[in-house]
Order: structure tokens, then C-alpha cells, then sequence
């Protein structure tokens, strides 16, 4: 019987693909004990029992950004948190740990390297984290989501997906989606979203121009976040909405997609074989133009920046790629190429690779 350590958290970025690798070795093997390490104020303090699994606490030490007295107690507490994991790793017999990062990977990392443990890294994102660029320097596997990564021994392998996205059946449930959303399954539509919150950008530029989209012959499933106060205009062919449950169904019916670049959102477009815009939240370290790279370098989506995008630019660049039938084929096909729908067991290869060392 094997005992596998995931380690990750804070937010949904490593939750989720932390979560769809545990369902993928408890599927392949029940009898296998499938451990979390996360932080008490982390999101996966929350989904991870929701889920069944049993999450084991560290302390949330952050690296020091500057000189000042958390930095000068950094030492301590960190050091504090690997004796937490290596009690872990001998009472509870780990015999491979893998890290999704965020506050719990780099003390798992460090506590493996000392017991001997082999560990595998993921990286969701294009640009590295810094406890995965750590990790990977002694890492047994190393895996990436997308292609161009700058990790050492990155090896890419997709990201790891909820399973209503990898058994999702776009053809099957188009018309139930269309009817739950009010909208005509015989009509193509495009799907605008920015996330739980909404993007304001994308709000406004969708606000001043749904009737050129209506007008291409298209429908508008707009989704618009739940604190925005962006009215619904109440036409026929045009759905604005402030949050959506059932993200399978908004992706089941859409032909075409505008929307952010966060890792988990390109990961799971391409994988669905769905042509995009992808518009990247400006503010950051420039992550979300990088996770969208790839699959603009495969011909699978176009990139326009944040400030670029006014309903002027909608009637002028994104409305004549609905019109395109042809270009938009073209997109579908290479984004199929760009995505996959084996993270999961890409990275479950990656941890056998791991523990055959």
C-alpha cells in the first residue's frame, strides 16, 4: 500500500489540480492513503475535507520580500515548518510526496530531500513560483502545464483537470445548457467571463458592444462576476449573468470564448478545443500573458491586452473572428493540439516514475 503526500494551497490555482490528482490515485488504486498538506488559512483548509481527504497542517511561513522583522524571524519559523513535515513523513510512512506550491510546498520539498523521500513538482503556471524553482533543483520528476516553463527538468504534462471538464460531452448537452441559460442551441454563441469576480475591462467592453455581437448573428452568454452592476438588456439571444455554477454547461455551449488567461481557465479551453480571445489581467508579475503564450503560438487563441480592449476594439477585431468561420475552424483544431485532457494521469506517471527510482 502506497502513502502519497500532496502539498499545496492557498488558492484555487493549487487546490484544484492538487484535488485532481488525489481523485486520480484514489480511482486507480482505493486501497492507496492519500495525504494534504496545506495551511490552516488556506482555501485547502476548506475543499480538502470537503473532498474526503485528510489534511495535515504547516505553519504558513512566506518568504521575506524585504529586510524588516518577519525576515529576521524567517529562519526559525521556517525551519520550524520542515521538523513539522519530516514528523509527518515518518509517522505517517510517505513514500512520495508531491508539491503543487504555495506556502506548504517548499517545507515539503526541503523535509523530503532530508528524510530521503522522493518528491515530484507541478507547476500550474507559466512563470514559476518560487518554491517549485526550488523544488525542481532536486526534484525527482518535474512537471509543467504548459510549454516553455523555465523550471530545471520541466517536463510538460498538462494540467490536471475536474473531472466534469475531462468527461465533459460539449455535443451531448448542448441544448440542455442552451435552455438553462435561455438562450437557442441552434445558434452559435459566444461566452464572455473574467472569473468569480468579473473583470471590469471585459464588463465594459461587452456593455458597449452585445449588440454588434447579436447583430453577426451570434448570442451573448456574458458572465459578468458577482459585484458587478452591469445590467442585463433583456433581448432574446443575450444572456448576462452574475456568476455561473455549472462552468460545463457555459463551455458546452460556446463556439467561440473571451475571457482572462489564468492557467487553470487556458488549461481547460484548450483542452475543450474551444477558439478564444484572451485578454490578461494587467495587474501582476505578467503571468497570465505567459500562460496564454502557448496556445497563441499554436494558432489556438488570440492575445489582446488589457488596456486594448473597448467595444470599439470588439466591433473591429473580435467581431469580424465570429464572421470567420474558416479562421475559427482553424482555431478549434489547433487548440485541441495546444490542450490536453490527461494532467491528471500525466502527472500520476510522473509520481510512478518517482517512486521506481
Amino acid at each position: 500500500m502506497t502513502t502519497y503526500l500532496l502539498a499545496g494551497g492557498g488558492t484555487a490555482g493549487h487546490v484544484n489540480p492538487l484535488l485532481a490528482v488525489a481523485d486520480a490515485l484514489r480511482a486507480r488504486d482505493p486501497e492507496a492513503v492519500v495525504l494534504v498538506l496545506g495551511t490552516k488559512e488556506g482555501l485547502e483548509a476548506r475543499l480538502v475535507p470537503e473532498r474526503g481527504y485528510e489534511l495535515l497542517i504547516v505553519d504558513k511561513v512566506p518568504f521575506p520580500r524585504r529586510p524588516n522583522r518577519a525576515a529576521a524571524a524567517f529562519p526559525a519559523r521556517f525551519t520550524g515548518a520542515i521538523g513539522q513535515v519530516r514528523r509527518y513523513l515518518r509517522a505517517r510512512r510517505v513514500d512520495v510526496v508531491v508539491g503543487f506550491g504555495g506556502y506548504a510546498s517548499a517545507p515539503a520539498y526541503l523535509a523530503a530531500r532530508r528524510e530521503r523521500v522522493p518528491f515530484v513538482v507541478h507547476e500550474a503556471n507559466a512563470k514559476p513560483g518560487l518554491a517549485n524553482v526550488l523544488g525542481a533543483r532536486s526534484a525527482a520528476r518535474v512537471g509543467v502545464a504548459f510549454e516553455g516553463t523555465p523550471l530545471r527538468g520541466g517536463k510538460v504534462v498538462g494540467m490536471p483537470l475536474r473531472r466534469e471538464i475531462v468527461d465533459l460531452d460539449r455535443a451531448a448537452l448542448r441544448v440542455d445548457a442552451a435552455a438553462h441559460f435561455g438562450l437557442d442551441a441552434a445558434k452559435p454563441t459566444l461566452l464572455v467571463f473574467g472569473g468569480s469576480l468579473g473583470a471590469r475591462r471585459l464588463n465594459e467592453a461587452f456593455g458597449g458592444a452585445w449588440q454588434d455581437v447579436l447583430a453577426a448573428g451570434w448570442q451573448l452568454l456574458h458572465v459578468t462576476g458577482e459585484k458587478s452592476e452591469l445590467a442585463d438588456p433583456g433581448v432574446p439571444g443575450c444572456a448576462v449573468v452574475r456568476y455561473v455554477d455549472r462552468m460545463d454547461l457555459a463551455f458546452a455551449l460556446a463556439d467561440f470564448i473571451v475571457s482572462r488567461s489564468g492557467a487553470a481557465t487556458v488549461s481547460e479551453i484548450s483542452a475543450l478545443g474551444i477558439p478564444a480571445v484572451y485578454v490578461p489581467y494587467a495587474v501582476g508579475n505578467g503571468e497570465q500573458a505567459l500562460n496564454a503564450a502557448s496556445a497563441v503560438r499554436a494558432g489556438a487563441a488570440v492575445l489582446i491586452p488589457d488596456a486594448a480592449l473597448t467595444p470599439d476594439l470588439v466591433r473591429s477585431e473580435i467581431v469580424p473572428l465570429l464572421l470567420d468561420a474558416d479562421r475559427r475552424a482553424a482555431m478549434a483544431a489547433a487548440a485541441e493540439t495546444a490542450g490536453t485532457r490527461t494532467g491528471s494521469e500525466n502527472v500520476v506517471a510522473l509520481i510512478d516514475e518517482a517512486l521506481a527510482r
